[in-house]
């Protein structure tokens, strides 16, 4: 069995990496629909596009998307809500997030009708931010990241000082990137301050794998370059399974719902990587190799 996906996987290279190319555009896709549609690239929470963030204190149960969608017909905006729970998995709340409302001083007795409960001054917690706030800083969050890519190109491109090795490295993370922010509106994950950091957090582990790769395969010079990309796959596998598995314990046991959403992403960003590395970047790279080779000759 193992001897059958090895000899897929060297002779179908090519048509693996255009399966790749296809959902990086599939996710370009998305992303452009959701433009088209709302208004915005990528669902944002209220940290970045302004509201009130309530906290509900309560060891009632309640289905979060009808709490958030019951809320919201009664005050007449946008509204999310997700369930607060202990290690342990006891229910202790909610958070509620309202997007854009006139009369904050609504919110409260609304939440307090539709939960069926009395909400005193110390069952819940405001939180308000700005939209002009919120919008700053995620316009800072998109120069942040594209200088991030900016920089890491030239770190790339100076070490390897190859135009074709040094694109693909920056192709796997920027097809990481998109294709997290794709399936975040797909399942309706909403962008949040700490997703920020999740997301660029996963530029420095994508490149981490990509450039193990390309250096394995052009910097050294024994054996084939098939067995030089499968010595760098066992690193890099276990490198990436490593990473995963201790995300998704964190994503089991943590209460805290901002870091649930870090683990998310890093985890189907990762997961993600996984392709993009070992078969997109495989597949620029063996082609690059191959065109080297026969102009040697």
């Amino acid at each position: 069995m193992l001897d059958k996906i090895k000899k897929f996987y060297e002779e179908k290279y090519k048509i693996l990496m255009i399966i790749t190319m296809l959902f990086v555009l599939f996710s370009i896709g998305v992303l452009v629909y959701s433009k088209v549609t709302t208004g915005e690239f990528i669902k944002k929470d209220v940290s970045l596009k302004g509201g009130l963030l309530i906290t509900v204190s309560t060891d009632k149960t309640y289905e979060p998307t009808e709490l958030a969608k019951n809320i919201g017909a009664e005050l007449g905006v946008s509204v999310n809500a997700r369930g607060l729970r202990t290690v342990s998995g006891e229910n202790i709340g909610y958070t509620i997030e309202i997007e854009k409302l006139e009369n904050s001083s609504s919110a409260i007795p609304a939440i307090g009708k539709v939960m069926g409960i009395q909400l005193g001054a110390k069952d819940y917690t405001v939180e308000e931010s700005s939209s002009a706030l919120g919008e700053s800083f995620f316009q800072s969050t998109l120069k942040t990241i594209g200088l991030a890519f900016l920089f890491m190109s030239i770190v790339v491109f100076f070490y390897f000082r190859l135009p074709i090795p040094s694109l693909a490295v920056i192709l796997a993370g920027f097809s990481d990137l998109i294709g997290t922010l794709a399936i975040m509106n797909l399942f309706d994950i909403r962008l949040s301050t700490a997703g920020v950091a999740a997301l660029l957090m996963l530029i420095g582990y994508s490149v981490d794998s990509d450039i193990l790769l390309s250096a394995r395969v052009l910097k050294r010079t024994e054996g084939t370059v098939m067995e030089r990309i499968y010595s760098s796959v066992k690193t890099g596998l276990t490198m990436q399974a490593t990473a995963i598995i201790a995300l998704a314990v964190m994503w089991l046991v943590t209460p805290a719902e901002l870091l649930k959403q870090i683990a998310a992403l890093l985890i189907i960003g990762l997961t993600l990587d996984i392709f993009n590395t070992w078969v997109q970047n495989v597949g620029i790279l063996r082609l690059y190799t191959e065109r080297r080779e026969v102009k040697s000759r």
